[in-house]
């Protein structure tokens, strides 16, 4: 699908002007959309989800807006890796730490997403992190690897996060404290293979990466919901920013076959071989979801190890 703006409308966002589709609902709706208009869009598969979650007037360091931002139709890919923590806990601030899911072993992510309706418009994105342990946890633990692996209530410390709109970098940037950056990005995920490609500054391949997608599950409306927290520094003080996911199709191949995951120049490759990331513990897909994403929100994070 082509998904080039033959109408561009200009908005102001956090005092700049910036680019987006003149007929999409960021220009028609400014973030308070009318589920009515969503639901009879063919790619989205419902909007019960969105009308439990009423939105909220905030002020924010991008200007007034509202909270959370909707994702009605998404598509995610996450590989699971395992690498040394000694290795992750050398790229984290010293407030975090890594979850061990083994004495003296951690995991690191790399994320894909597909947003193809969403509050600000189609976007792609991509993601390195690191699993940190929640506050209210100890040692390592089997739940907090299970929990990993299925998305389900994830801790996490992004490092790396680069998307392919502006309006999705700013805010992500300067209203979520995100390291986000503007790069073409290529993701497509449907139910047969995961194919994604993240360009660098010079026009070449930063990270790459296809497989075939795992056997996909389908989840009743409602029936799954899983919350993810991550953590970022905004004016110096330490915020926590919540991620609901309703899953409509998902699934799970441990040490997946036919996985390639090619490593070239830039910021993406760089966190991999950063931490020694080697050995791929599972393939996490869901070609269906969809996303209420809040406004970032302060906490006390201060667990020094």
């Amino acid at each position: 699908m082509n998904h080039a703006l033959s109408d561009t409308a200009f908005v102001e966002l956090a005092g700049r002007e910036i680019p987006v589709p003149a007929d999409g609902l960021y220009a028609r709706y400014r973030m308070a959309t009318d589920l009515g208009a969503v639901a009879v869009d063919p790619r989205v598969p419902g909007t019960e989800f969105f009308r439990s979650l009423p939105k909220t007037a905030v002020e924010s360091r991008i200007g007034p807006t509202l909270t959370p931002n909707f994702y009605y139709a998404a598509s995610i890919a996450r590989l699971v890796m395992l690498a040394p923590a000694k290795r992750l806990r050398a790229r984290l601030p010293r407030e975090l730490a890594p979850l061990e899911v083994l004495p003296g072993v951690g995991i690191f992510s790399i994320m894909l997403f597909r947003y193809d309706v969403c509050d600000i418009d189609f976007y792609t994105e991509a993601a390195t992190g690191i699993a940190v342990r929640p506050a209210r946890h100890g040692g390592p633990g089997i739940a907090d690897l299970a929990s990993s692996l299925q998305n389900d209530d994830l801790h996490s410390y992004v490092l790396s996060l680069p998307v392919n709109t502006e309006i999705a970098q700013i805010r992500g940037h300067d209203g979520y404290g995100f390291p986000k950056w503007v790069t073409p990005i290529d993701v497509d995920i449907d139910e047969r293979r995961v194919a994604a490609r993240v360009t660098n500054d010079q026009g070449g391949t930063d990270l790459e990466i296809t497989a075939p997608t795992p056997a996909q599950k389908v989840h009743r409306p409602l029936q799954k919901v899983s919350t993810g927290t991550s953590y970022t520094r905004i004016d110096g003080d330490w915020h926590a920013t919540v991620n609901q996911i309703h899953t409509l199709k998902s699934g799970l191949a441990l040490r997946p076959q036919g996985l390639d995951l090619s490593l070239g120049q830039g910021r993406l490759s760089d966190d991999v071989r950063s931490v020694g990331a080697q050995r791929v513990l599972a393939l996490h897909v869901t070609t269906s979801a969809q996303i209420a994403l809040h406004m970032p929100t302060p906490t006390s994070v201060d667990r020094r190890r």
